[in-house]
């Protein structure tokens, strides 16, 4: 492989971390001062670093940006949702980054108007993300949250629709919104001083129609969390007849409920908190649905008066193949959510009840093939009978399906279009189970150009497991400029995700954490031994708690990738989670461990990727940081970036390394606000991964750096060329 573009300016390799050494802080903590004039000043030399080495891609960037662009429709029409009075939907223009959302009433599809246009706001700021937006009971006033900096800290807006002056009420919040039914009441949160959202409020409004005026009456304190572990959550049942604030840590939860129509009444606690037992509720009239996992690890449905008397019964019980994952209550019955473990797939299942609750229909909802990602679509009515899914894999684009409930016709509403020279057809998906180093069996999916599928590809290999996130397949327009370039992507689903149920996710978090290192690598080399992927010739790429993914991988074995991509990653970890003043620490103790224990403490820098950090094995990398990421502070990735740097600055052998950081200086974790400069970035990042995957053509690189020949990698544990990179 290539250790860099050939012609790579020797200033761009050495980057500036000699300049910026200090002897008395090796571990470049400094770094994490922000007022300090010199940590931007680091930040900004990286980034130049970072374009220069880029230089030489800048034609292939732009060939990657230009052919993301031909593939997908830039106009794009949202499906429309009727609610009781209009029907809504949102459009975005072809040249438009943000959206523009549309309404006509329900009876009068020809009379249209604006109600709410993004992309003229998004003109007055350089940042802007979308935290809520909620409309009033009766359709005529619209509440929203935005943050304009990229650290998830909140302005509440509300206005008269469809084109009434926006009124600023409240500055530094949380993102969610949830309208009472007396359409004068909004629920909002408010953060700590470390970012986690520990109380709810209710805000009383004056809303004058005939002026478009919104005054805050009042602003009361609903309730606060003072555990520093646990969060507040908001919602309102489909049934519309209460209102929801949950308090939850990583694996605990209880639940407060508000009248919708009074919500003035004092929160009631539907069930007290036992540690380690979570629950989630939903409502139809006389009866409260609770979905618990109390002694029972895949989750039991149960169903109890609404006035709470009587025993609960058991609806679904608990099994032990699969999980039950969420309930959605309709007037009929319920949709049911439950992953099969053996397959790793959601499914989702239909109940409907008679008059006296007896369950008259039990069957699963028809989808499409597995392994495919289903989820309930838009369906606001209680007693909707026509309902909407959504569908996607990593061959077939979202797709929007009706189904009827009566008639049983299922109807393909919309599905993402695609142009250019790739269709689903032309595409191979298959999954994989490779054997971990304690004979669990891993799933690994893979998708690659079908005419390529009986031969070893180079490979972009993706990882996440942690919080019990599924990554269950999803499509990539920009992805496809990989596979149509011989790559192949794959994704480890390794353990602490969701993806095989709740076990899945308990089997990898705490003490039980380096199984997912062990899972990662364990798909990499059964990627190898199935003929998938070319060892010489991986990328591991992750992002967040995946960077942590990633990077205790490389420490374990770096030879085993040629490079990789780290985005915002969360690599300084017990330096972090021994700091209960950052944003989201005390909330993680029960996902990674509390440092105040000494036990926690050893397990925890047992893999830390900056504690373990081998900075001579590293391959090359491409590290992707924010300047106001609240989740994952910029200097995480920034002190591993110097300290590898160090290392090529120091070392003769490793002068060619790539070791390269982008600090976008104007977001945070989520990355650029505004599709267009996202997708741009992502074609960067795609031709590090090109790159890195020796499969750069003299037709899509500038002229110049195909007049040297490719500089070999100088790495001192070179990609292998048998099919056992720890041995």
């Amino acid at each position: 492989m290539k250790a860099q573009p050939p012609n790579a300016p020797a200033a761009a390799t050495r980057g500036p971390a000699l300049d910026f050494t200090r002897q008395d802080d090796n571990a470049w903590h400094w770094l994490e001062n922000r007022d300090d004039p010199a940590v931007s000043d680091f930040l900004e030399a990286a980034n130049r670093q970072a374009d220069t080495w880029f230089a030489p891609l800048e034609s292939l960037i732009e060939r990657l940006y230009q052919g993301h662009l031909a593939r997908r429709e830039l106009a794009v029409k949202g499906l429309p949702s009727r609610l009781d009075h209009f029907t809504l939907w949102s459009e975005t223009a072809a040249d438009a980054d943000y959206p523009v959302w549309w309404r006509h009433p329900n009876d009068a599809p020809q009379s249209r108007e604006v109600f709410f246009d993004l992309e003229a706001r998004a003109q007055e700021h350089t940042f802007l993300e979308l935290g809520d937006m909620a409309l009033s009971p009766d359709e005529q006033w619209l509440a929203w949250t935005e943050d304009t900096q990229g650290d998830e800290t909140y302005r509440l807006f509300i206005k008269r629709l469809p084109d009434g002056a926006e009124h600023r009420l409240l500055d530094d919040i949380g993102p969610e919104l949830c309208w009472a039914e007396d359409g004068q009441t909004l629920l909002f949160t408010r953060y700590d001083a470390t970012q986690r959202p520990d109380s709810a409020w209710r805000l009383s409004l004056s809303l004058d129609a005939a002026s478009a005026d919104a005054r805050v009456e009042t602003d009361e304190l609903v309730l606060r969390e003072d555990d520093a572990e646990f969060w507040i959550g908001l919602g309102k049942t489909r049934s519309r007849a209460w209102l929801t604030i949950e308090s939850a840590s990583k694996d605990t939860s209880e639940t407060h409920l508000v009248p919708a129509h009074a919500p003035a009444t004092p929160p009631h606690c539907f069930q007290p908190r036992r540690p380690g037992v979570e629950y989630a509720l939903d409502h139809r009239p006389g009866h409260f649905y609770v979905l618990h996992n109390e002694g029972l690890v895949h989750f039991q449905l149960e169903v109890e008066n609404e006035d709470r008397s009587g025993q609960r019964r058991v609806l679904v019980p608990h099994r032990q193949e699969t999980t039950l994952e969420g309930v959605d209550a309709y007037a009929w019955g319920l949709v049911i959510a439950e992953r099969d473990h053996l397959e790793a797939q959601v499914r989702l299942r239909r109940l409907e009840f008679d008059s006296d609750h007896s369950v008259t229909l039990n069957a699963p909802l028809p989808c499409s093939p597995a392994p495919l990602s289903l989820g309930l679509g838009d369906s606001p009515h209680f007693d909707d009978r026509v309902l909407r899914l959504r569908e996607e894999s990593f061959c077939t684009p979202p797709s929007w399906w009706s189904l009827d409930l009566d008639s049983g016709e299922r109807r393909l509403l919309k599905r993402q279009p695609l142009h250019g020279d790739l269709a689903p057809e032309d595409l191979h998906c298959q999954r994989l189970w490779a054997e971990s180093h304690d004979g669990e069996r891993v799933p690994v999916s893979v998708v690659c150009r079908k005419d390529l599928a009986n031969q070893p590809l180079p490979t972009l290999l993706y990882g996440y497991g942690a919080y019990g996130e599924a990554l269950d397949p999803w499509f990539s327009v920009s992805r496809l400029e990989l596979l149509q370039r011989g790559a192949a992507f794959a994704v480890a689903h390794v353990r602490g995700g969701g993806e095989r149920g709740e076990p899945w996710y308990l089997a990898g978090k705490l003490e039980h954490k380096p199984n997912s290192f062990e899972d990662f690598l364990a798909a990499r080399d059964a990627l190898v031994d199935a003929g998938v992927s070319n060892p010489q010739r991986i990328v591991a790429y992750g992002a967040s708690a995946g960077g942590l993914l990633v990077g205790a991988s490389l420490n374990r074995a770096p030879q085993a990738f040629c490079a990789a991509v780290l985005d915002v990653p969360f690599v300084d970890v017990l330096r972090t989670m021994e700091n209960p003043d950052l944003p989201l620490t005390t909330a993680e103790y029960t996902e990674w461990g509390n440092p105040s224990h000494a036990a926690d403490a050893r397990r925890i820098g047992s893999y830390s990727p900056l504690d373990n950090l081998d900075a001579e094995a590293w391959p090359p990398v491409f590290l992707q940081g924010g300047w106001h990421d609240s989740r994952v502070p910029y200097w995480e990735p920034a002190k591993l970036y110097a300290r590898l740097s160090l290392a090529n600055a120091e070392q003769a052998a490793l002068s060619n390394r790539a070791t390269l950081l982008k600090t976008d200086m104007t977001s945070g974790h989520g990355g650029a606000s505004g599709r267009f400069k996202a997708w741009r970035e992502g074609a960067r990042q795609d031709a590090f991964v090109l790159w890195a995957l020796d499969l750069l053509d003299a037709d899509l690189v500038n002229a110049d750096l195909m007049d040297n020949p490719p500089v070999e990698s100088p790495r001192p544990h070179p990609c292998p060329t048998d099919e056992n990179p720890q041995a």
